[in-house]
């Protein structure tokens, strides 16, 4: 059983529900039921949610393949943790403001990392099995 990425993607699905519940309060704030309705700040929290389901879906696939393949578990812990640090820094750099910001150049650069070091390792692991069926 995958533990490691059972942990990580506990910690994920608390932000997750965090961030939507950002959307939520701005919608009730705005009195906007779908879309932005033109509202900023509710625009901005429909993109930090957005843009955080655009990416946990996969970084957690490739970290359970990973943790299920024999990958080190240095490198689960770091990859995991990375993701979590940079998926917060980025959505409280975006929350802060639409246009550039350190947690939101940072999260990105991060998440990017992570998802390319469990990419190669995957396939690295992958080609590894092959090789030895």
């Amino acid at each position: 059983m995958p533990l490691i990425t059972t942990f990580y993607a506990g910690l994920l699905g608390l932000l997750a529900l965090s961030l939507a519940w950002l959307v939520v309060t701005n919608r009730r704030r705005a009195q906007v039921g779908l879309g932005s309705g033109g509202d900023a700040a509710l625009e901005r929290a429909i993109r930090v949610h957005g843009n955080f389901t655009e990416y946990a879906p996969l970084v957690l696939i490739l970290l359970g393949l990973a943790e299920l393949s024999g990958a080190p578990v240095w490198l689960l812990h770091a990859s995991g943790a990375v993701f979590v640090a940079a998926r917060v820094a980025h959505a409280l750099g975006l929350s802060a403001r639409s246009g550039i910001s350190r947690g939101r150049f940072f999260g990105t650069l991060a998440t990017w990392l992570v998802l390319l070091v469990l990419a190669v390792t995957d396939v690295w692991l992958g080609v590894a099995a092959l090789a030895a069926a």
